[in-house]
């Protein structure tokens, strides 16, 4: 009978090199989330998903599902800790994100005080586009608070506190930009009146029920096996929406962008159009990211299809 091997993990601080902690007696086939684990209970503080452990101090962080055996080291190894710093699960990063900005809009909407002047207070627009907006806004971000809760899948455990301020001030900022203008006293409807707005709409709604398509179609595929991880790309169904798929990697982000397009054509308003902008280029950049994988996990994806937008990028 063959007798196991077993190896001897030091844990060291990757800035100072001092040595945090000593695990003795570890089990080959350990991986490195069970070594996080091990980790914390030494220190409480550091929770696994605060940890990022590397073979270098300046290196890649390994992967959670890494076995210690299969790693370049011998039967004592020297393993570098990070402090990512405070993190907090995506589905929580998700509804704050998206709580900020309904709020924050119907407090422009609803004109509470010391926003306009004072004579404007809890008074409303006289334009139907600027009830229509409200609408339209609110239903987006309800939407995505129902989607975070229901159906989202999230792959990665959470994020640094750090980055949720971040992006907390990206979203809820625009909001209140957006909503300052378009439920400011002095507000003028769209040049071409009621048909722009209906138009406007129409692309609007069609755009927000292919996201939701897209959104549950991703949700929908299912993996072999327990616990296993999912290696199929998303493929249209009967459903037109999904159709999208013939020719993009991430419909769901062509259809954001479309949503947002609709409501700065609705409102004409230049910080809604601005904010479409800046949220296309960054989808651009997650969607050319999301391709990539694709082409590079699968030998048989698609050429046709393009990152975002069909047969143009």
């Amino acid at each position: 009978m063959s007798r196991t091997t077993f190896f001897e993990v030091e844990i060291l601080d990757s800035k100072t090199k001092e040595q945090l902690c000593f695990l003795d007696k570890v089990e080959p086939h350990s991986s490195i989330a069970e070594i996080k684990s091990l980790f914390h209970k030494s220190y409480p503080k550091w929770y696994p998903a605060r940890q990022s452990l590397r073979l270098d101090p300046k290196g890649k962080a390994l992967r959670d599902d890494d076995i210690l055996q299969n790693l370049p080291v011998g039967t004592s190894a020297s393993i570098y800790f990070k402090d990512l710093g405070p993190q907090l699960g995506w589905t929580m990063v998700f509804l704050v994100e998206c709580l900020g900005p309904l709020l924050i809009y119907l407090l422009f909407y609803l004109r509470v005080p010391y926003i306009y002047s004072k004579k404007y207070t809890f008074t409303s627009s006289t334009h139907p586009v600027v009830s229509l907006a409200c609408a339209c806004h609110s239903f987006h971000y309800i939407k995505r608070l129902i989607e975070t809760i229901f159906v989202h899948r999230f792959s990665h455990g959470t994020m640094p506190l750090r980055s949720i301020v971040r992006n907390c001030a990206y979203y809820w900022g625009f909001a209140a930009w957006l909503a300052y203008y378009i439920n400011h006293p002095l507000y003028t409807p769209p040049s071409f009146g009621e048909r722009q707005v209906n138009y406007a709409l129409i692309v609007f709604v069609l755009c927000e029920a292919g996201n939701f398509s897209i959104h549950w179609t991703l949700n929908s595929l299912q993996c072999e096996g327990a616990g296993s991880k999912c290696r199929r790309y998303p493929r249209p169904s009967k459903n037109p929406f999904t159709w999208l798929f013939f020719f993009v990697s991430c419909p769901n982000y062509t259809y954001e962008v479309g949503a947002w397009v609709g409501l700065s054509i609705m409102t004409q308003c230049v910080p809604v159009a601005l904010f479409t902008l800046v949220g296309f280029a960054q989808m651009t950049i997650w969607a050319r990211g999301k391709h990539k994988t694709y082409i590079r996990e699968f030998k048989d994806y698609p050429n046709l299809r393009m990152p975002i937008l069909p047969l143009i990028l």
